[in-house]
């Protein structure tokens, strides 16, 4: 499918200044940091919670522990997904049990990625609380999920897309705004 770019929500330099605006905002709120784990959902949310514990690490020389999750086998629309879909590995760092984790996605959408992170987090144990920061909220939902951190807020229509673009998996830095041709 081809899409047309409608606008460029942030540059590199905008998701640098967003990351070091939650990171700050994240230990204001949580003033035990070792007790701390930022857990990616997979996938862009990975590289995402790496930023934040390096920001953490710069602003406060704390160490925050990391962590990923797959979500694709508790996903509520598996079936739509194809016949074999690609399983990748969950990394939690150890127990959870009385933690706070943190979730980290880059786009908050219907709610239903994070119902599925949190099914699939209790699997692995009972934190402490969990709370869910986002590089972009798009403000409509399915699902009565709300971020505690949020990058940007930009009300979007359904048929708009946006696209976080990291060099991890990108050639570019940026977030867009795109539509269906």
């Amino acid at each position: 499918m081809d899409f047309n770019e409608k606008f460029r929500l942030m540059t590199a330099e905008d998701m640098n200044r967003v990351l070091l605006r939650m990171a700050s905002q994240i230990v204001e709120n949580n003033p035990d940091l070792s007790n701390v784990i930022l857990v990616g959902i997979r996938r862009r949310g990975v590289p995402l919670a790496a930023r934040l514990a390096q920001k953490i690490l710069e602003m406060d020389q704390v160490t925050v522990t990391t962590g990923a999750l797959d979500i694709t086998l508790y996903r509520d629309d598996l079936s739509t997904v194809g016949d074999r879909p690609v399983v990748n590995r969950t990394e939690l760092p150890g127990n959870i049990t009385g933690k706070t984790i943190i979730l980290v996605d880059d786009v908050l959408y219907t709610g239903r990625t994070v119902r599925a992170a949190l099914d699939e987090l209790i699997d692995f144990g009972r934190p402490h609380r969990v709370q869910l920061a986002v590089l972009v909220d798009r403000g409509w939902r399915e699902l009565p999920i709300q971020a505690d951190y949020v990058g940007k807020i930009l009300p979007t229509s359904e048929r708009e897309i946006v696209k976080v673009m990291l060099p991890e998996f990108d050639e570019t830095e940026q977030v867009i705004v795109v539509e269906p041709q």
